[in-house]
């Protein structure tokens, strides 16, 4: 699928805390899922209805609410460096199963609030996962910033922040807020 959008029909969920470093469960591989278990159409729906209130959010793990479980969520649709997307959806089991074209970037998390940092990924991807509640299986085609917001949320689902994606001290820079 290429830039289409992935219609998911989930209950309402709840605004769940955003776990914050040094969190241990950000630090841990998570588990596989039952992407048709009632227990992680839930966590769809919450990580959906967290990121809805959370200003800048883009994308959000599981374990970045507490659950180490491996599922995410993306909404790149309106930024700037998106030229790709699949609105918002949730993925279960993510896989890479292709990756090319890489490119340094600025890389924020809400996870580590304070800080930014420059990150290599690649800016063409295949995914390959489940979607919640129905079980279907996607791959989805993409590139540019959703291609990297993808990768940032594998990243955190495999125990990975972008901190430890950083070349060298340099690469760490103070976020700035402009208001």
């Amino acid at each position: 699928m290429i830039g289409r959008s992935i219609a998911l029909e989930l209950p309402p969920g709840r605004i769940r805390p955003v776990v914050r470093l040094p969190a241990e469960v950000l630090s841990r591989p998570c588990d596989r899922v039952d992407p048709e278990s009632d227990e992680v159409v839930a966590l769809a729906a919450d990580l959906l209805a967290t990121m809805a209130v959370s200003p800048g959010c883009v994308g959000l793990a599981a374990n970045q609410v507490g659950s180490s479980l491996r599922v995410f969520s993306l909404n790149v649709t309106g930024h700037p460096k998106t030229r790709t997307s699949h609105g918002a959806f949730v993925l279960c089991n993510p896989e890479l199963v292709a990756a090319s074209r890489n490119a340094k970037g600025r890389e924020g998390c809400m996870s580590v609030p304070d800080w930014t940092g420059d990150v290599k990924r690649a800016t063409r991807i295949e995914v390959a996962g489940t979607l919640p509640g129905t079980g279907e299986q996607v791959v989805l085609a993409t590139d540019a910033f959703e291609a990297i917001a993808i990768q940032h949320e594998i990243d955190h689902l495999d125990g990975l922040l972008f901190l430890d994606r950083l070349p060298d001290a340099r690469a760490l820079h103070r976020r700035v807020n402009y208001q």
